[in-house]
């Protein structure tokens, strides 16, 4: 497979064959990062044919086939172990994975993933900012950004951005709200001088029968409230921009002067 590293079996090696290839030959102490971490993690990310191994600083090797190294002097004190396979943990994979993707929406949807499945916290994430290297940390940058004011999908993050062009007044993203000490919900973008929210409906998180039942139950718990609800998928925000402008500004302006609702809202801590 590589210089070095043969594997004894017929066929299409396996992902979890190909890390292990990699480590073979990066040697000892090197721990993968990059999308095979995700992966490990159960992250979603960009894919990749190719395995990315930290190694020693001190180590000279060059990269071969399908493994590209990575130098260090800041190999991870923790480590994820899996049977022999050595994987950073997932705020480092995170962040070595989003410093080679040159889109915002591509590294908002890997950042807010991890968040979202409570892999790692927000100040984990700024911590391998910081330490790591300046190269591609302006888009990992704006997604923490993004993330700590309430952002949890890629999905959200566009609405995000046309919102900001539209002129209409910025949502609170994904806030708990409350009526008294009772638990309503916590919608996607929320308006609570309006009473309006928005919902991103996407079936990728619709997995199960059970998932869409429970998002329908949220949405009519949301009317029960007098919350009025504009649910919207991630194709119309990205396809039909004018129309969903459209339909959120006319709703804002029709709850002008509505009495506000008695709901209390606790916005995303950082």
């Amino acid at each position: 497979m590589l210089p070095g590293v043969y594997v004894a079996a017929t066929g299409t090696p396996t992902a979890a064959q190909l890390d292990m290839a990699a480590m073979l030959y990066a040697g000892d102490g090197s721990v993968i990062t990059g999308p095979a971490a995700l992966r490990c993690h159960s992250l979603r990310g960009a894919t990749s044919d190719l395995v990315d191994v930290l190694i020693p600083a001190t180590r000279q090797r060059r990269d071969a086939a399908f493994v590209r190294l990575h130098r260090t002097t800041r190999l991870p004190a923790r480590i994820w172990q899996v049977g022999p396979l050595r994987y950073v943990p997932p705020a480092r994979a995170v962040a070595d994975t989003v410093r080679d993707l040159a889109d915002l929406r591509d590294v908002r949807a890997v950042v807010a993933d991890a968040i979202q499945r409570n892999r790692c916290k927000i100040q984990e994430l700024h911590a391998e900012l910081a330490a790591g290297p300046a190269v591609g940390s302006a888009l990992f940058r704006e997604a923490l950004t993004d993330v700590a004011d309430g952002i949890r999908s890629a999905a959200e993050g566009d609405l995000k951005d046309l919102l900001a062009r539209s002129g209409l007044p910025m949502p609170l993203f994904n806030p708990t709200v409350f009526a008294g000490d009772t638990f309503v919900a916590k919608p996607d973008a929320w308006w609570p001088e309006f009473g309006i929210a928005v919902e991103v409906d996407s079936h990728e998180w619709h997995m199960s029968p059970q998932d869409h039942a429970r998002t329908l139950e949220r949405q009519r718990r949301l009317g029960q409230y007098g919350i009025v609800v504009l649910p919207f998928t991630p194709r119309q925000i990205r396809s039909q921009p004018a129309e969903v402008i459209a339909t959120i500004r006319a709703a804002l302006e029709s709850a002008n002067g509505r009495p506000p609702l008695s709901l209390r809202t606790v916005p995303v801590a950082a």
